[in-house]
C-alpha cells in the first residue's frame, strides 16, 4: 500500500507532520520500536511506529532518523501517549532527510494501527496477484497474436503505466513502449549497462541520468547454445523508467514474463540473420577463389533490394582485439611468430576467404565483430550481409547510385551507432572498423575489401577503443591500389621485391628493410643510417646492391614511387 492510502482512508487519530510530496512510497509493512538503532530489524519499506522513548536530547532525533532512511524505512508514524508532543527537532530532520512523519494521538493504539496496515497490504497483495496473472495472460495472448515487442511493451505501459524500451547493448533501440529515447540518452543507458557487465554487477543494473532512474535487466536468452555461440555482444536489455528494486514479487513476475517474450524475439532475429551470413560467406568464398564476377553478381542479386536506381555495395571490415586471445599483441610469448590478424590486402587468403575458424581466440573476435556490425547496421533501408572471417567480420550494404550517399555515410552511421563503446567496451577490448567507397560492379568488390581492410588498420593505430575510418581519410595512392586487378597488384609487387627477397634470404641480408627505411626517410643518407644503426658507406653499398639486382635507380622519382607502391603492396 501507499503512505498516501493510509492518510487518506481517514483513521482517526493520525496527522501528518512533514513529507506531504514523498507520500506515494510504498509500505510492505509495520515495526514498532523505541531502539536507538532499529536497522537490523529492518529490511526496507516499513512504516516504524515509535513512541520516542529513544530520545534524551535533540541531537539523538537526528541519528535516530539518518538509521531509519540508512534501512530504507517508508514513513515514521510518531506517538505521544509517553513523552507527549513530538518535538520540533524531530520534525526538522525528517524534513532534512524526506522521510514522512505522522503523529499517533493517544486514542489511537499502535495494536490498530498496525492491524489496520497489515490488512491493507495483505488485500491490495492479493489484488496485484490477480491482475498479475490477468496480465500474464495478455502478455501471452499479444505475443501469439504477431502484436510484435512494441506492441507488447505498448500494452504494459497503458495497462499498468511501466515506461519500458529494449535496447541492445550498441544503445540500438528494439523496441519501444514508451515516447522513443534520444540517441544521447541511449548512449548512456548502453555504457552503463556495458560498466555494469564489466565490474560483474547483479541486475537489474540502475542508472541515474539527468533527473530520471533507470532499472536495465539483461535479456537471457532460452537457448543456451545461442548464448554461447554469439557471446555477451549479442545480449538484448529490457529498460524500465523506474528502480525495479523496490518492486513487490509479483510486479516483477510481470517483467520476468515480459523478458521471456523479449528473448523470444531475440531468437527469431538471430534466425533470420542466419540466411545473410551464408550469403556473405559464399560471396567472400567466390571472391577468393577468383570466380567470374558475373556469378558473383549473380549470387548479390539475391539481397539486392528492389529499387528503381542500380544498387551499389559498401564494403566494411571490422577488426577486434580481444585480451589474452592470439590476436592480442600482449598475449604472445617472447619470439613467437606474429598471430594471423585482420589481413594487410583483400588479395590475400584470408581477406577475402570464407570464416575458418583455427582458434577459440578466432571465433570469439570473429563472432564478436560480426554481431556488433549485425547491430550497428540493422534497421537500415536494406539488410547487410555480415560473416566471420577469423579475428574480425566483413559486411556488404547495399545502397543506391541515385541516393544521398556520400561514400562515408556508412562510416558515420556507425560513429553514431557504435558511441556507446568508446571508453566501455570492457576488459581491454578494441573495435577498429574500416568502410569502403561505394561500388557498382561485382568485380570492383575485391578492390573494396582490400580498402576497407586498408582503413581497419588505419583504425587499428589509432588510440581508443573504438575507431570507425572510412575510405575518405584513405592515401590517394592507397584507392589507386585498391582499383588495381590482383595479378596486376601481385605482379608488380614481385617484379620489384622478389629480387630483394630471396638475396635476403639467401645471405642473412636486409635489403628490404633498408629500402623501406631509406624511401621513409625521403632518401637521406644520413638520416637513414642513423635509423638502422649502420655507417653511411654501408647504406650506400646495400642501396647499389638494390639497385644491381632490380636495375632500377633510386635517384629517380619514378623508381621511387615504384618501390614505394610495391612495398605497400605486401
Amino acid at each position: 500500500m501507499r503512505l498516501r492510502a493510509l492518510l487518506d482512508a481517514g483513521v482517526p487519530g493520525i496527522r501528518l507532520l512533514t513529507g506531504e510530496d514523498e507520500l506515494d512510497r510504498g509500505v510492505r509493512g509495520v515495526m514498532t520500536t523505541d531502539l536507538n538503532d532499529p536497522s537490523r530489524y529492518l529490511s526496507g519499506g516499513e512504516l516504524v511506529l515509535t513512541g520516542m522513548l529513544w530520545r534524551s536530547d535533540p541531537a539523538d532525533s537526528e541519528n535516530f532518523v539518518r538509521v531509519l532512511v540508512g534501512a530504507g524505512a517508508a514513513g515514521l508514524a510518531a506517538g505521544i501517549t509517553e513523552v507527549g508532543p513530538v518535538p520540533d527537532d524531530l520534525v526538522e530532520a525528517c524534513a532534512r532527510h524526506r522521510l514522512p512523519l505522522s503523529m499517533v494521538d493517544e486514542e489511537m493504539s499502535f495494536a490498530r494501527l498496525t492491524e489496520f496496515v497489515v490488512r491493507r497490504v495483505s488485500t491490495e497483495r492479493a489484488s496485484d496477484l490477480t491482475a498479475v496473472v490477468d496480465r500474464h495472460r495478455r502478455l501471452v495472448q499479444a505475443a501469439t497474436g504477431g502484436a510484435g515487442l512494441d506492441g507488447i511493451l505498448g500494452l504494459v505501459a497503458a495497462d499498468i503505466d511501466i515506461r519500458c524500451w529494449v535496447l541492445s547493448l550498441t544503445g540500438r533501440q528494439v523496441a519501444a513502449g514508451a515516447d522513443l529515447l534520444d540517441a544521447e540518452l541511449r548512449t548512456v543507458l548502453a555504457r552503463a549497462h556495458l560498466a555494469a557487465r564489466a565490474r560483474r554487477a547483479r541486475p537489474p543494473y540502475r542508472e541515474r541520468t539527468a533527473g530520471r532512474v533507470f532499472s536495465m535487466l539483461p535479456v537471457d536468452r532460452d537457448d543456451g547454445s545461442l548464448a554461447a555461440e554469439q557471446g555477451v555482444w549479442s545480449e538484448w536489455s529490457l529498460v524500465v523508467e523506474e528502480d525495479v528494486a523496490d518492486w513487490p514479487e509479483q510486479r516483477r513476475g510481470l517483467l520476468d514474463e515480459l523478458a521471456r517474450l523479449v528473448a523470444v524475439e531475440a531468437d527469431r532475429v538471430e534466425d533470420n540473420r542466419r540466411l545473410g551470413r551464408r550469403l556473405a560467406e559464399d560471396v567472400l568464398a567466390l571472391l577468393n577463389s577468383g570466380a567470374d564476377p558475373g556469378e558473383i553478381a549473380a549470387r548479390l542479386r539475391v539481397a539486392e533490394p528492389a529499387a528503381a536506381s542500380p544498387v551499389t555495395w559498401q564494403l566494411v571490415a571490422a577488426a577486434v582485439t580481444v585480451p589474452g586471445t592470439p590476436n592480442d599483441p600482449q598475449s604472445a610469448a617472447p619470439g613467437s611468430p606474429p598471430p594471423t590478424r585482420a589481413p594487410r590486402t583483400a588479395g590475400s587468403e584470408a581477406a577475402a576467404a570464407a570464416p575458418v575458424h583455427t582458434s577459440s581466440g578466432a571465433n570469439t573476435a570473429g563472432r564478436m565483430a560480426r554481431t556488433l556490425l549485425e547491430e550497428a547496421l540493422a534497421d537500415l533501408p536494406s539488410e547487410a550481409l555480415v560473416a566471420a572471417i577469423g579475428y574480425g567480420a566483413v559486411a556488404l550494404v547495399p545502397g543506391s547510385a541515385d541516393g544521398p550517399g556520400s561514400s562515408d555515410d556508412v562510416a558515420a552511421e556507425l560513429r553514431a551507432r557504435l558511441a556507446g563503446l568508446e571508453g566501455s567496451a570492457g576488459d581491454g577490448i578494441r573495435l577498429s572498423l574500416g568502410v569502403s567507397a561505394p561500388v557498382a560492379r561485382a568485380d570492383a568488390l575485391r578492390g573494396a575489401l582490400e580498402e576497407a581492410w586498408h582503413a581497419a588498420r588505419i583504425a587499428e593505430g589509432r588510440p581508443g577503443s573504438f575507431e570507425v575510418v572510412g575510405h575518405g581519410e584513405l592515401a590517394s595512392h592507397v584507392l589507386v591500389l585498391a582499383a588495381a586487378p590482383e595479378g596486376v597488384r601481385r605482379g608488380f609487387r614481385d617484379r620489384l621485391l622478389s629480387p630483394l627477397s630471396a638475396y635476403d634470404a639467401r645471405h642473412q641480408a636486409d635489403l628490404v628493410a633498408t629500402l623501406e627505411a631509406f624511401l621513409d626517410c625521403d632518401g637521406s643518407w644520413t638520416r637513414c643510417a642513423a635509423r638502422l644503426h649502420v655507417h653511411v658507406n654501408t647504406l650506400r653499398y646495400r642501396i647499389g646492391r638494390i639497385e644491381e639486382l632490380t636495375q632500377r635507380d633510386l635517384s629517380r622519382l619514378e623508381d621511387k614511387v615504384d618501390f614505394f607502391l610495391a612495398l605497400r603492396l605486401r
